[in-house]
């Protein structure tokens, strides 16, 4: 493991204090007790370039995590840092009650690529603003507080959007507005239909689906991330959605495609993780955010006028659609599809899940290596069992970083499992080497 590389390394004998000493202090004593932080010694980031980053004290990563997925394209991406500061120079905000023109043009891209007929498109600041959207406007379209989700899902942090996610680890109150039922099939290989193949595992899952909606009043939507994000990066077998879709539309309950963590062509197969289960079309609503934005707070809704128009009461956003943070996604989605992106996710990342599966055979503490394009998850465990290993995945992700490299860590069963979610940019050789520093950390670990 060659470790971090230091640019700013001198001759002395005894280390001087790290350049952040004392921030952590600081940051305990006004922030709250459950903002989390990553590592025993958390690190300060104060710039990045392309897909590498660099600490206060001059250690520079391979990130392999980008900023929870949100540094899409790469770190400085000259034209949306000229795009930003072209904009700023102008006007920084001005709020939807005014016509914006950056907003009107990122709508029309983003409300054509949807998939969505007669789409219509409303903009955030973040993915759980975008989720709560979204279920405010299914719930007023169907006049009903009742929600499906996924088991093992995430959808944000607000009253709401905490309600309806299926992971304990990330939901810290039992209250909600909203009644929610939790449905079968987001993890392929836990649960009790983990052993039937695939085309048994969907129709276990619908049969399932089909009897909780036989005891209930009809819910207003169902949401589910094509791949759970904070859940370990699991999916379900494409096609599961698609016949969900089926039993919905029967009884009129909308499909929330929560797009957040999966669109933009992460998954490199498909431009949104919904078309994987899409012969039976576009869901009705879709909620993104995190990379459209590479660092930049958007987020946003797309449905269908009808649902969109369904609300009978103002409204408008302060800071949703600002004129910097559209010209930013603007730029970044210009950039991302000039220089297809999403293939080199399919590419470069499937040959980083083959690298990391080959490294993880032989290794017993290894249970899976998951996922598709540049969104893959390593699930760990206590060798010789199926019991997951938190304390093992927290190891790697400190021992990772020893060797120069920046992962993420979730999963729905006490977060076992890490997460690599580098920028789509991502080469080659930076694969192969990120590939060599997470082997050197899962042997140091668990040999």
């Amino acid at each position: 493991m060659t470790g971090p590389v230091n640019e700013a390394a001198h001759d002395m004998t005894t280390p001087p204090p790290p350049a952040s000493a004392g921030l952590l202090g600081r940051h305990r004593a006004v922030l709250p007790d459950w903002l989390a932080l990553y590592y025993a010694d958390p690190i300060e980031i104060t710039h990045g370039e392309g897909r590498h980053v660099w600490d206060a004290d001059g250690n520079r990563y391979l990130d392999f995590f980008g900023g929870i997925l949100t540094t899409m394209t790469a770190h400085a991406l000259p034209g949306v840092t000229k795009a930003v500061a072209e904009q700023a120079g102008r006007i920084v905000h001005s709020s939807t009650l005014y016509l914006n023109r950056p907003m009107v043009e990122l709508a029309e891209r983003i409300a054509q690529l949807s998939g969505i007929p007669d789409a219509r498109v409303f903009f955030t600041t973040s993915g759980t603003e975008a989720n709560d959207t979204a279920l405010l406007l299914a719930t007023a379209y169907r006049r009903s507080n009742q929600i499906l989700a996924m088991r093992n899902s995430y959808h944000g942090r607000s009253f709401s959007t905490v309600g309806i996610t299926g992971n304990k680890g990330w939901s810290p109150t039992g209250l909600s507005p909203l009644q929610t039922l939790y449905v079968h099939g987001g993890v392929r290989t836990r649960g009790p239909y983990a052993r039937l193949n695939d085309a048994d595992f969907i129709a276990a899952c619908v049969e399932d689906l089909k009897d909780l909606l036989g005891h209930t009043r009809p819910p207003a939507a169902l949401i589910a991330e094509p791949v759970q994000g904070v859940g370990g990066f699991t999916a379900p077998p494409d096609g599961l959605y698609a016949a969900f879709r089926e039993v919905l539309r029967e009884h009129g309950v909308l499909w929330i495609s929560d797009e957040v963590q999966t669109g933009w062509g992460r998954t490199g197969d498909h431009f949104w993780g919904w078309q994987a289960h899409g012969h039976s079309g576009p869901p009705d609503l879709l909620t993104f955010a995190k990379g459209i934005g590479n660092g930049m707070s958007v987020g946003g809704v797309v449905a269908r006028a009808e649902i969109m128009n369904c609300l009978d009461s103002n409204s408008i956003s302060t800071f949703g659609g600002s004129p910097v943070t559209m010209a930013a996604g603007l730029a970044n989605l210009t950039h991302l599809l000039e220089h297809d992106l999403q293939g080199n996710a399919r590419r470069v990342g499937g040959l980083l899940i083959e690298l990391l599966r080959a490294i993880a055979a032989p290794l017993p503490a290894v249970r899976e290596v998951r996922g598709r394009g540049l969104m893959i998850g390593i699930e760990l465990v206590k060798p010789g069992t199926d019991e997951a290993d938190p304390q093992a995945a927290a190891a790697v992700l400190e021992a990772a970083r020893a060797g120069g490299l920046l992962i993420g860590k979730g999963g729905g069963h006490d977060t076992s499992a890490l997460r690599i979610a580098p920028p789509l940019s991502l080469t080659v050789a930076e694969a192969e080497e990120g590939a060599a520093i997470l082997e050197d950390a899962l042997r140091s670990v668990r040999p």
